[in-house]
């Protein structure tokens, strides 16, 4: 009789488990997911933080406030505490250096804003609007993923958003999980046809991180759409007019930002000088020509003619991409955001390490991956993301001490 008991007293609670899982509302689900998972990244930062040397860029045995405020995380910081410089700072070679003209305004005004109103110190206020925004984007990618998906898929999907390699940003004094939540938010109203709440995110996204012209693109392909598809998807002239304002509007946001950096130094292309100076130490001084710098990349890193080969295999594969069924299961909207996405990374990106990190934007793909639903398929997807997202903060993030770990 004991024996048999146990098996069966432990049976009965996962299953109370489950049933109260199941009632609890959506949003708990998502945000306790969204909290275990980033305990678990906390608990990788402390462990790497113990694992650092004198050679690593933090030093020996870095403190989790001065990794959470490294990297990107120091410009933000400079900008919310002295803004932007009048005149753009020069190399021994008088060409123009990287400086914070290639960071956006809009979260380190809203971590200054925290900053201020709580007393926190600068990174804490940085790190605390990071996982607010992050809870924000994870909240709203389950309700983006259950138009779409069953709800069972959708929340696996929320699981991979936030344990995905690249979900440690969410801790960071970077304004990715702030772009994000914004992005989550423009889709969702973007495929519910709430095209006027758009005229309100799109200005914001478009100071919060680059990337607000792949929106414009999406928006003049998501008509084009609607056009097509007219007879058996009726469109109002009014909803014509409101996406016609809203690709203009994100076009001429998504040029703002030059503008402005022109005027204030003085010099008509000083943030396009200030983003050439980031890939100056791969392939040296050049122009911004669309597309050439994955071909000069390619070469770079694999040399010719293997090196165009792979860029070659990375367009189509990429074009491929998006007509597999889990894929083509997303929508056509969804669909049409990452071909533009990626569309716009390979115009004006040049491929290095940092490029895991641009193309966090592409999380829609995760409800893809999300779709199967074999166990063994699924646990392989969770214990494969959080060994990449170690790699990431500990060899990327962390270490960096090669040129090819830049995170």
């Amino acid at each position: 009789m004991s024996t048999d008991a146990a098996p069966t007293t432990e049976v009965g609670g996962a299953h109370s488990a489950l049933r109260r899982w199941v009632r609890l509302p959506w949003w708990g689900r998502v945000a306790i997911v969204y909290g275990l998972s980033r305990v678990i990244t906390t608990l990788m930062y402390l462990i790497v933080s113990g694992l650092q040397a004198s050679n690593s860029r933090f030093g020996a045995f870095p403190s989790l406030g001065t990794l959470f405020a490294g990297w990107d995380g120091q410009w933000y910081w400079w900008i919310a505490s002295y803004g932007y410089p009048a005149e753009l700072p020069v190399d021994t070679a008088g060409r123009v250096a990287e400086n914070a003209w290639a960071f956006m305004p809009v979260y380190p005004g809203v971590v200054k804003v925290v900053s201020i109103i709580t007393f926190l110190p600068w990174p804490v206020a940085a790190v605390v609007v990071s996982l607010l925004c992050g809870l924000g984007a994870a909240l709203l990618f389950f309700r983006l993923m259950s138009l779409r998906l069953p709800s069972g898929t959708a929340m696996f999907a929320v699981v991979l958003f936030c344990i995905a390699p690249l979900s440690a940003l969410f801790q960071l004094a970077y304004a990715e999980s702030m772009f994000l939540m914004l992005l989550a938010l423009a889709l969702l109203l973007l495929v519910t046809r709430r095209y006027g709440w758009l005229l309100a995110v799109i200005p914001v996204m478009a100071f919060t991180r680059p990337g607000v012209l792949a929106f414009a693109l999406l928006l003049g392909l998501h008509l084009i759409v609607r056009i097509v598809t007219r007879r058996t998807d009726p469109l109002a002239r009014r909803e014509v007019w409101l996406i016609l304002a809203g690709g203009a509007l994100a076009t001429a946001a998504g040029f703002a930002w030059m503008v402005i950096a022109g005027i204030a130094t003085g010099v008509p292309d000083a943030y396009l000088e200030t983003e050439l100076a980031w890939r100056a130490a791969f392939i040296g001084d050049g122009p911004l020509v669309p597309f050439s710098a994955w071909v000069q990349g390619g070469v770079f890193w694999f040399g010719q003619p293997l090196g165009i080969v792979v860029v070659a295999l990375v367009f189509a594969g990429s074009a491929a991409m998006l007509f597999l069924p889990a894929v083509r299961r997303l929508g056509v909207d969804l669909r049409l955001w990452v071909g533009s996405y990626l569309l716009y990374l390979f115009a004006v990106f040049f491929p290095q390490t940092s490029v895991f990190r641009l193309l966090v934007p592409v999380f829609p793909m995760l409800g893809a991956v999300a779709t199967p639903r074999n166990r063994w398929y699924r646990g392989g997807v969770v214990i494969v993301s959080l060994a990449l997202q170690w790699c990431w903060i500990y060899l990327m993030y962390g270490l960096a001490n090669a040129y090819w770990t830049i995170p």
